[in-house]
């Protein structure tokens, strides 16, 4: 019987990538048993250099097998990664980078496990030969993430994964704003499998993912798959409450036995300022949720097509 694997690739100031990123793939399908075809779905994430045409010269060698969608905008990883998984026909799909730090030969064993029954196939990094800060804070984020929302989560996180049409369909019916796509797959409940590898260094090109971009990752991460922020304002608030009541009661006992000669301005506004800035983190938090639920409510799509190739 005869499956159709859909490559998808999300691309973003990638047009150095491009051409060597097609061939590593294209070499890739020589792994594969014969009864297997590929389908490569490109996604151009509103790129301002010559990305797009350079996926459009892969598509003219090869129109059968390449789709190249451009987004008018930028809108992000994951966003793109569905409007891909939107054009993808294949009975599994596959995310890979376009700059080739994940490596397009663990797709064999990925797909594997696949006709074993495994519904997802995760890929996570056991290891990457990337910059020390940057490891530093990924570290950190999937050390998070495995604590308050997924304790079963492969350590060193993962965005390579393979998963059935089933899972696709599903994503893209839920198309859910702000979030990690990746996480979203492993939060349905399917059983899967995780294959650690090594994450390459970065060769051609220079990444675009910036530091504000991770920060909003991992808070959109946070605030999509745990409701650990909001128990912590209800806990430190039920704390600080307990410690007001008791200094209270102490405050009136030093009252009446004359304890207190003089009022304790210092003490008063470090308390004050204190309790005022737990207030203003804990108004930016709810804030936080509440924007999601604002910009969910408005129902505007997350990305609009400019051109289908």
């Amino acid at each position: 019987m005869m499956h159709l694997l859909s490559v998808i690739v999300p691309c973003y100031f990638n047009e150095k990538n491009i051409p060597v990123t097609f061939k590593e793939l294209c070499d890739n399908e020589l792994l594969f048993p014969a009864d297997v075809g590929f389908e490569y779905v490109f996604v151009d994430d509103g790129s301002r250099d010559n990305t797009y045409q350079e996926l459009l010269k892969v598509k003219a060698q090869h129109p059968g097998k390449v789709k190249v969608i451009k987004l008018a905008g930028n809108v992000g990883t994951y966003s793109a990664v569905i409007a891909g998984m939107e054009y993808a026909t294949g009975d599994c799909s596959v995310i890979i980078s376009a700059d080739l730090q994940d490596p397009p030969e663990l797709m064999l064993k990925m797909y594997e496990y696949w006709k074993q029954g495994f519904k997802l196939v995760i890929g996570n990094r056991k290891e990457r030969q990337d910059p020390v800060l940057q490891n530093l804070f990924s570290s950190f984020f999937h050390f998070i993430m495995r604590k308050i929302a997924f304790k079963n989560m492969p350590e060193g996180g993962f965005d390579f994964v393979l998963f059935d049409k089933f899972v696709r369909d599903e994503v893209i019916k839920i198309k859910e704003r702000n979030s990690n796509v990746m996480y979203l797959m492993a939060w349905m409940g399917f059983e899967y499998v995780s294959i650690p590898y090594s994450r390459k260094q970065r060769t051609l090109g220079k990444s675009r993912w910036t530091f504000r971009k991770k920060i909003k990752l991992f808070i959109d991460s946070i605030l999509s798959f745990s409701f650990f922020p909001i128990r912590v304002i209800s806990v430190v608030g039920i704390v600080l409450g307990m410690a007001a009541l008791f200094y209270a009661f102490f405050v009136v006992y030093a009252k009446v036995n004359g304890l207190v000669a003089v009022e304790g301005w210092t003490t008063m506004m470090v308390v004050l300022l204190f309790v005022s800035s737990f207030q203003m983190t804990a108004l930016g938090i709810i804030g936080e949720y509440v924007w999601r639920a604002l910009d969910a409510a408005r129902n505007r799509p997350l990305y609009i097509i400019e051109e289908v190739k």
